[in-house]
């Protein structure tokens, strides 16, 4: 198993995140991130190449565009093994992406808020950060995520040995992923079958 050699760090939660990125950074880890995330690493100290700079494509669309690009999505999911893959990287400079940090909008949150309309629950669907989360999680054999402060420690621990994670710590965190997808999307289900839409006043103004 190779290196961690770069990281993809986008959080809500970001609770002790400096911490994990500078001590990333100090074995030699390469941080992307994007928007909020990226502002306060740089505050922290921590050397961050904007996600942006990384595809060569601009967030859009009032950020709901971001990470949703070949050059990420490719460096997640390419099997390290696979040399069709790896050729297919090689051809089109799609570099790796070993470990991603990623935790999802507050859907539940911004809903308990009595005075929340359907527009603002919308704005709080996460589309990126699930997609991150289950193409690191599907490929588990090659690469870490964490979405779970908690799990930064023994993360670190592992590098600090051998400059990656076990493939036994990879696939507990990637079992972490899918419980967390699927209980998100289960609120947002939950929600959206609750509201009472029989009436298209509901949609005004959305």
């Amino acid at each position: 198993m190779k290196k961690i050699e770069r990281a993809l760090i986008s959080l809500t939660d970001k609770s002790g995140i400096e911490e994990f990125a500078t001590r990333l950074q100090s074995l030699g880890v390469e941080i992307l991130s994007t928007g909020g995330t990226a502002k306060k690493l740089r505050e922290g100290g921590v050397e961050v190449k904007d996600v942006s700079d990384f595809t060569g494509f601009p967030e859009m669309l009032d950020g709901r565009v971001k990470t949703l690009h070949p050059l990420v999505h490719g460096g997640i999911l390419n099997q390290r093994d696979n040399e069709g893959h790896r050729r297919q990287c090689r051809q089109h400079g799609i570099a790796d992406i070993d470990l991603v940090a990623v935790n999802l909008y507050a859907f539940e949150k911004a809903v308990a808020d009595p005075g929340c309309s359907l527009g603002d629950a919308i704005e709080n669907i996460d589309i990126g950060g699930p997609t991150l989360l289950r193409a690191a999680a599907k490929n588990f054999q090659d690469v870490t995520v964490v979405v779970d402060p908690s799990d930064y420690e023994l993360i670190l621990a592992e590098m600090l040995e051998s400059g990656t994670t076990t493939l036994k710590t990879r696939f507990y965190l990637a079992t972490k992923v899918f419980a967390l997808t699927s209980r998100y999307d289960t609120a947002i289900s939950h929600w959206l079958e609750a509201i009472n839409v029989d009436s298209n006043d509901f949609f005004k103004g959305e």
